[in-house]
């Protein structure tokens, strides 16, 4: 449970005004003291990510966030960081108490839940408490709720049955390669050691992707760049598949024959966390680029920039190269992702592996939103290899 990735477990967010015992119903669901639990409001500040196995779902991540009443400068920029949660929430869990008037607050959560098409259920803790204004609420509006008491250790089971009745079908994301390979069937990774790679391992992507293979017992081959065609030589029989970096995909193109399927990690992880169908769409906005346009370079994750980085060098300069025009770049990391997207003329998302698929369908609903083009790195980058059609092909 603890090696599963971030980014593949189901997030669940817990919400509500400050102390209503949000850190204590993390607490009683993970059987541990994993949040901090004090009769002083606002104790919990930046969201709180604790992860934990929800059987049968699996490992998932819960989210503590700052109270949504806090109060003052910096309680909003505390409330600002518990919505940016949203983008990343699987599941929505409400926090009352029954003393607890439900009001804006609360409301404005439901709303957001609805427009995002989020599932989500209300907690009254504290249920050994009589009456009160908040029980009487959700029964009146028909609220869906669940009465628990995290210190009694009362309908926490009930709770964990209703995460898992409202995870979504999409939380798990679609396999990685594993359902179009076969039993037996040899997959080649060609995985070039540069600068930018982690010393004495491989990147998450490819990691990721060979466990896929192996899970399915086929047959992972490893290479270099440089080694692929005596890779490919010493085969008793032709790969199912090729993947490799996309940054090296004109050396493999060189090398492999026409027919040999191929495709990249980039374009695996298209399918896997985002929309390959809308990443394929998008990307020919690179032909209707003027000079002065602004194109938004969305990483998922903060890393150490390179001086050959892929998103903040690379692809401006091999965009410079295909357009010929003056284009200006912003780039968001991490958690960073504008609201407003009317500026830009095309969005180009990394492959997304730090994240899960909801962040990334987020960045692909508010482009929609917005009518911006969105791709991401390796399809951008099989689209100015002039490969794109072959890199789609396994999975059409």
């Amino acid at each position: 449970m603890y090696k599963t990735p971030v980014s593949n477990r189901l997030h669940i967010g817990i919400f509500g005004k400050r102390n209503t015992g949000k850190s204590s119903l993390i607490n009683a669901i993970t059987g541990q003291d994993a949040a901090i639990v004090s009769e002083t409001p606002g104790t919990t500040t930046d969201p709180v990510y604790k992860s934990m196995e929800i059987l049968p779902i699996g490992p998932c991540i819960l989210i503590d966030t700052a109270g949504i009443d806090d109060a003052g400068l910096l309680g909003e920029e505390r409330v600002k960081r518990t919505q940016k949660v949203l983008r990343k929430t699987d599941v929505g869990i409400v926090v009352v108490e029954p003393s607890t008037d439900i009001d804006k607050f609360e409301n404005d959560l439901i709303d957001n839940f609805v427009s995002k098409k989020l599932p989500y259920v209300f907690v009254l803790n504290k249920c050994e408490l009589e009456g009160g204004v908040s029980r009487r609420y959700l029964i009146e509006k028909n609220i869906p709720f669940i009465e628990v008491s995290a210190k009694l250790n009362i309908g926490i089971e009930a709770l964990k049955q209703k995460i898992m009745d409202l995870a979504p079908s999409h939380w798990s994301p679609v396999p990685l390669v594993a359902d179009i390979i076969d039993e037996k069937d040899i997959v080649v990774l060609v995985c070039p050691i540069d600068s930018a790679m982690p010393q004495g391992r491989l990147i998450l992507p490819q990691v990721q992707v060979m466990r896929d293979i192996l899970d399915r017992n086929a047959i992972a081959v490893v290479t270099k760049e440089t080694e692929l065609k005596k890779s490919i030589d010493t085969l008793k029989k032709p790969a199912k598949l090729v993947i490799t970096d996309s940054q090296v995909f004109e050396t493999v193109r060189d090398i492999l024959p026409e027919d040999y399927p191929l495709t990249s990690f980039s374009t695996v992880f298209a399918r896997h966390k985002g929309d390959l169908d809308a990443f394929v769409q998008g990307v020919s906005a690179v032909e209707k680029l003027e000079d002065g346009d602004e194109i938004l370079i969305a990483e998922a994750c903060t890393h150490h920039v390179q001086p050959e980085d892929i998103g903040r060098t690379k692809i401006p300069t091999w965009l410079l190269n295909y357009t010929k025009k003056d284009l200006h770049y912003e780039i968001a990391a991490g958690g960073d992702f504008p609201e407003d997207l009317k500026r830009f003329k095309l969005i180009i998302s990394c492959g997304g592996c730090m994240v899960n698929r909801r962040e990334i369908m987020h960045r692909i609903e508010r482009a929609k939103v917005y009518g911006v083009a969105i791709t991401n790195y390796g399809i951008l980058m099989a689209y100015l290899s002039g490969i794109l059609n072959r890199v789609i092909a396994p999975f059409k």
